[in-house]
């Protein structure tokens, strides 16, 4: 029996939102983007991140329309007609997550996000897993003070790492970013594992990317279905 409470208690303690139903962790919210006028309000997304939140494709084009944030914002206008949707991206093309919490406070938390999606991890190996476990907790911290809801994405692919490898630099940094979302109880859209499922079905990367470290609008799409599953 007390192996049993054991087990109980452990499940209780350490279950946090990405480990159960994602469609939990946004539940209000999604009561608010089906709120008509004249009692609804502005929401907010904001995505801050590098180059592929930014919506490069291949260097120098930015395909904004066809980047992950704006996939999600027209597939939530389909969903939530009455919404009154911001999408607002604070992303910076080449940053890690190091300058961009730097200007966090006066570039992010000054547009009051409703959600905040963080995209870091592909520029962060430049940087090192611990400073980027700074970065990424200090900004994690600032928002939660503001009772923001947070979603953590792990890197999109680069073609110089073989995704059927696990122990590449960006599946360590995948790893702290899984690590972070619980212990934080907050969100997580595991866009490399995404990634990773489509190449072990047989799928050819190429058809996801633009260019080397950049996704085209298939690879997009597959990050942006991840981010949905929150608002289903």
């Amino acid at each position: 029996m007390k192996f049993l409470y054991f087990i109980f208690l452990s499940i209780f303690l350490f279950t946090s939102p990405s480990s159960q139903s994602k469609s939990e962790y946004l539940k209000d919210l999604k009561l608010e983007l089906q709120t008509k006028w004249p009692e609804n309000r502005t929401i907010n997304l904001v995505f801050h991140g590098h180059s592929v939140p930014a919506g490069y494709f291949k260097t120098p084009i930015v395909n904004t329309l066809a980047s992950y944030p704006y996939l999600v914002l027209q597939e939530l206008k389909t969903q939530y007609p009455y919404a009154v949707i911001n999408v607002i991206n604070t992303s910076i093309g080449g940053e890690d997550s190091k300058s961009g919490e730097k200007r966090f406070e006066s570039d992010v938390l000054s547009h009051r996000p409703d959600v905040l999606f963080i995209d870091y991890a592909l520029n962060d190996r430049r940087i090192g897993l611990d400073s980027a476990k700074v970065a990424w907790e200090s900004m994690i911290q600032l928002a939660l003070a503001k009772d923001i809801k947070i979603i953590l994405l792990t890197p999109s692919p680069d073609k110089k790492l073989d995704l059927k490898e696990n122990d590449t630099v960006l599946d360590e940094h995948s790893n702290q970013i899984r690590q972070l979302s619980e212990k934080y109880e907050i969100g997580l859209v595991d866009s490399y594992k995404l990634f990773k499922k489509e190449i072990g079905s047989g799928a050819d990367l190429d058809n996801f990317m633009s260019q080397g470290n950049h996704p085209n609008e298939k690879g997009h799409a597959l990050i942006a279905n991840g981010i949905l599953d929150y608002f289903n």
